[in-house]
This record gives structure tokens, sequence and C-alpha cells, in this order.
């Protein structure tokens, strides 16, 4: 009886010598994406999954807590929570971009402070917002009249109408499914969202669509949606992939997901 077998028989593991191995640049070798993601959002995450195809391209994703109802003052609570959020996205290890994934909240705390947040923790990354990307998409679109659909109750509704406006858009309607738990937004139905979007689209007076919300499905239809009602769509989660991977500088086009996916950052 050799030695192996006896050490198997008396119940003994043989510890073997290290096994060869080399490192290569891991999943993300081309880009490493960072995402923020409130508590409550059952949406966000699949999206990106389903939208990133890129072999190297990588997003990690981080949780916050956050109340299951969307008001002023749940959306503003969340601004404290964005840092440690934000160090905790594969500590030691850089990142070319962290997207803080709340549309509200965004506008409610300004792009500027969620900005400022993330850069406490990780100064390295570029940031970005569903909101900011929405802006620049519609700007990559070459729009101006936007109209917009959200799950959100009327003072975030006129918040949101504001702040397009404010940063030289036109909005000529606002519409909204009022749904102002974060779990039902979440269950709306793609097809009750893609009628509401379709009303939207029908407007002469808009030129363009934004579905705001980043737990609204959208993805998966933007471009079926887009050829339905002949006008550019985007949506939060939509134009955050899309601004995510150019701020990385992932330039490629992708197909199946409408006009958007086939232009670069606006100059």
């Amino acid at each position: 009886m050799n030695e192996t077998t006896a050490a198997r028989r008396s119940g003994r593991t043989e510890i073997l010598p290290d096994l060869p191995s080399e490192l290569d640049s891991g999943i993300a070798h081309r880009a490493a994406i960072g995402l923020i993601v409130l508590a409550s959002d059952q949406t966000i995450e699949h999206e990106f999954h389903r939208a990133i195809r890129q072999d190297g391209v990588a997003a990690y994703a981080n949780r916050i807590a956050f109340d299951n109802h969307v008001t002023p003052e749940t959306l503003r609570a969340s601004g404290a929570r964005i840092a440690e959020a934000a160090a905790l996205l594969l500590p030691g290890m850089p990142l070319d971009v962290i997207a803080y994934g709340c549309t509200s909240a965004s506008m409610e705390l300004g792009e500027e402070r969620v900005f400022s947040e993330i850069g406490k923790a990780r100064p390295e990354a570029k940031c970005t917002t569903p909101v900011t990307a929405a802006l620049a998409a519609l700007r990559a679109l070459e729009v101006r009249r936007v109209g917009i659909v959200t799950p959100y109750g009327p003072d975030i509704n006129r918040n949101v109408a504001a702040y397009f406006a404010e940063r030289g858009f036109d909005v000529p309607a606002i519409a909204s499914f009022n749904r102002q738990d974060d779990r039902e937004a979440a269950r709306i139905a793609p097809r009750a969202i893609a009628d509401g979007i379709a009303r939207m689209g029908e407007r002469a007076d808009v030129d363009a669509v934004f579905l705001s919300c980043t737990n609204l499905r959208f993805v998966d239809s933007a471009a079926k949606i887009e050829a339905q009602i002949g006008k550019p769509v985007t949506s939060s989660n939509h134009a955050l992939i899309w601004h995510c991977l150019r701020l990385a500088g992932i330039d490629a086009p992708i197909d199946g997901l409408g006009r958007l996916y086939r232009l670069g950052l606006p100059g």
C-alpha cells in the first residue's frame, strides 16, 4: 500500500502542490461600470444585463436603503447613502463609470450633489444618473419637444417637467400611471407602458418620448415601440445604459435597442 492510498483509507486528505495559473484582465477588461441601486428597484439590474452584450464589459451593483413610497422626502434622504454605496463597489479596483440609479432622486438632490457624493469614495470614476443620461440622449437625438411618461405623483411630476424645461427642453405634456409605491411601479405591465408611450407619441407637439423611472420595463421593447410611433423613445434605464457605455469608451452600435444606440455622445 502506497502512502497516498494509506492516507485516503485513514481519512486523511492529501494536499497537492499548487496548481499552475495565470491571471488575465478579468470579465471587465474593456469597461467596468458601477451601479448604485435603490433597495426597492426590481428592474434596473435586469435591464442592464439585457442591454450590455459586449465582451469585456460588465456592470456591478450595490443597493442602498430606500422607502418603498416615492416622495420628495424619501428621495432626498437617499443622498446621504450614496458615498458609502460607491465605496463598496469593487473596493480596491478601478471603475470607469458609476451610475446612481434613481431618476427622480437625481432631480430632487441635483446632479451635482450626486456626483459629489460618488466622488468622495470613487474620484477616478466618471459619473452619471438617469436624468443626466436622458438629457444627453435627447441632445444626441437632436429633439427638443419631449413628452414624459412617469409613475410618479403630482409633486414629483411638476419637478420633472420643470427640470427638463430649465435645461432647454419643451415639455408639452406629462402623463403618469400614478403608482407611488415603488413595488407597484415595477409591476406595471409592459403592454400598459407601451400603450402610454404610444398615446404620448401621438401628439403633434411631441418630437420624442421619455419614460422616467428605473423601475419601469422598457429595454426589451425599445425598438418595437419606437418603430410603432415613428419617433425617438428612451427611458431612464435605456438612456443610462447607453450613457454608461459611451462614457466608458464603448462606442460600437448595438442592434435591437432603437436609434439612440447607434449614436455617440452629443458634441
